[in-house]
């Protein structure tokens, strides 16, 4: 998942720390209610330690229906592709479902090299991805043969 769209006019003092702005709140909500609709309730989630990635996942927790713990990691802040595959195959096996919160442009470069799709991932948007794997390693190593599920984009709901 995309963080939602961010204020570029808050005075943040730098760009980790922007917030989101009103759109952005508004998205969140909509977004974790389509997400559990889904039933993509994560077992685990792993944030880049971003002001606007944490505000997203804040404002999504309740209508997502999450109650575990966040890892909000300074490695997803403007990661690259290795680094958020890193995170991943770094999973316990007992974890099924996660939810990765980032930035663009590693969102869609995820998504393409996992599974071979080209999907514009604008503000809030969330790609439900799936494979076959016996563990986290084993997973990220299957590049290309995941299969991309959905995509939710908050202008659609």
């Amino acid at each position: 998942m995309r963080h939602a769209k961010s204020s570029w006019s808050s005075g943040a003092s730098d760009d980790h720390e922007r917030p989101l702005n009103g759109r952005g709140r508004r998205d969140c909500p909509k977004v974790g209610a389509e997400v559990a609709r889904l039933g993509w309730v994560p077992d685990v989630v792993l944030s880049s330690d971003a002001s606007r990635t944490r505000e997203t996942f804040a404002r999504m927790r309740a209508s997502l229906g999450y109650e575990g713990e966040v890892e909000f990691r300074r490695d997803l802040y403007i990661a690259s592709v290795e680094e958020a595959a890193a995170a991943l195959a770094g999973l316990p096996d007992r974890v099924e479902t996660a939810l990765i919160l980032g930035h663009n442009p590693t969102s869609e470069e995820l998504l393409s090299v996992l599974s071979g799709a080209q999907e514009a991932m604008k503000t809030a948007c969330a790609a439900l991805l799936a494979v076959e794997a016996d563990a986290w390693p084993a997973a990220v190593a299957a590049r290309g043969a995941w299969t991309l599920e959905r995509v939710v984009r908050p202008r659609e709901l």
